[in-house]
């Protein structure tokens, strides 16, 4: 199996800027091989450049410019030009598929903060010796950058990618590795019904609230935003001191919000993966559930809408990307494999509105957010516990179905 490691950097000041001089010209690269694809679609008879013909010129382009292109991994720059060309093959497939395509865009440099070695020992080397109490990473270009490590690196490292975000630096690796040895087993299953009111409640009952970091952090943040949009839109190079504290702290509190999300979703997941061995959770489509309602033409009046319920929307989606469903499960899904449990995920219509006692399935079994009363039978409970026991029951109904 493969497992990422993410590990903060220590950077001297002149690695510090080598490492900007490296994103800078990975970005210039980025763009100017995404102009020449432009170029040659627009003005030589809607040519397609493909991947191999863009690399089989790197040669040329790092002897052209030996002070930006040449100094640089070789490998890393394939990388650069492999992320373009994944980005033109997922437009491609979404125009196929009939969705919102999406061009690629020219990247800003504040907005290209990843550089991709794609092999450890070609242009990078991960140096974690037992007699040097400082881990380093070298990178070409750079030298030898001390990391801290919190944990050890299991396996063998395959992947290095260099990432910025904000004014740290930080090395992710991915490393090749044995597939752990799984828990013991419990004996014990769970459906989970995610949720606003609560981040999710478990088919026992159970409820584990929602911290809600965004919304805590939320007068901070738009202090901070009010104070940022004062000053004028100069480029970064003409940014004052103030202007740059101004960028910084906006920063800090974002990632400040995000961390605490993540922490959150692994300490939970990490509960749920411990105590049972079987986890049923629903297929969420969140992106879909994020969407802004379609506008409402008023017949009457020419250029009018009507109420769509645009407001009321907005602050739901608000509030589910805040609580980070997406990044939950994906946690989930990952320590559960790493912990030999099953997860299923089920279809999530009508999981709240059928009677777990009859069966029976009505819209107005469902009054209040949280209250369930069975219009045939008379049950009542929970409206997010019956939701989660639903869930359970499909996803072992799934589990025991025959394959296709």
């Amino acid at each position: 199996m493969i497992r990422a490691y993410k590990s903060l950097m220590r950077p001297t000041v002149g690695q510090r800027v080598a490492l900007g001089e490296m994103l800078r010209d990975h970005c210039s690269l980025y763009n100017g091989a995404l102009q020449e694809r432009r170029d040659a679609y627009r003005h030589v008879s809607k040519t397609s450049i493909k991947y191999g013909q863009q690399s089989a010129q790197l040669k040329d382009i790092r002897a052209f410019a030996p002070e930006r292109q040449g100094r640089w991994s070789f490998s890393s720059q394939q990388a650069t030009l492999r992320r373009l060309d994944k980005a033109f093959a997922a437009f491609f497939r979404r125009v196929k598929a009939g969705d919102t395509p999406g061009y690629p865009r020219f990247r800003g440099v504040n907005w290209f903060d990843t550089v991709d070695f794609p092999r450890d020992g070609d242009g990078c080397r991960w140096d974690s010796t037992p007699r040097d109490p400082a881990t380093r990473v070298r990178l070409q270009g750079v030298g030898h950058v001390k990391v801290n490590q919190h944990r050890p690196v299991v396996g063998t490292v395959k992947t290095v990618s260099v990432k910025r975000e904000g004014k740290r630096w930080y090395v992710i690796l991915t490393a090749e590795q044995m597939q752990p040895e799984p828990l013991p087993q419990t004996g014990r299953v769970v459906g989970i019904d995610m949720g606003i009111a609560s981040f999710l409640t478990t088919s026992n009952g159970e409820h584990v609230a929602n911290p809600r970091h965004g919304r805590k952090a939320a007068a901070k943040l738009e202090a901070a935003q009010h104070a940022l949009a004062r000053f004028p839109r100069v480029r970064r190079d003409k940014r004052t001191a103030n202007h740059r504290r101004a960028v910084q702290k906006v920063a800090d509190l974002h990632r400040r919000v995000c961390r605490l999300r993540l922490d959150h979703a692994h300490k939970t997941a990490l509960d749920l993966v411990r105590e049972h061995d079987f986890i049923a959770h629903e297929d969420l489509k969140i992106r879909n559930m994020v969407k802004a309602p379609a506008p409402k033409p008023a017949p009457e009046t020419s250029g009018g809408f009507l109420p769509n319920g645009a407001a009321a929307k907005a602050g739901l989606n608000h509030s589910i990307n805040d609580a980070g469903w997406g990044v939950f499960l994906t946690i989930l899904t990952s320590k559960a494999e790493s912990a030999g449990r099953e997860v299923i995920a089920v279809d999530p219509r009508n999981t709240s509105r059928t009677c777990p006692e009859c069966g029976h399935v009505s819209a107005e079994n469902r009054p209040t957010q949280e209250k369930f009363h069975c219009q045939s039978c008379g049950h009542s409970a929970h409206a997010d516990t019956v939701g989660a026991l639903n869930v359970l029951r499909a996803g072992l109904v799934r589990r025991e179905a025959p394959p296709a």
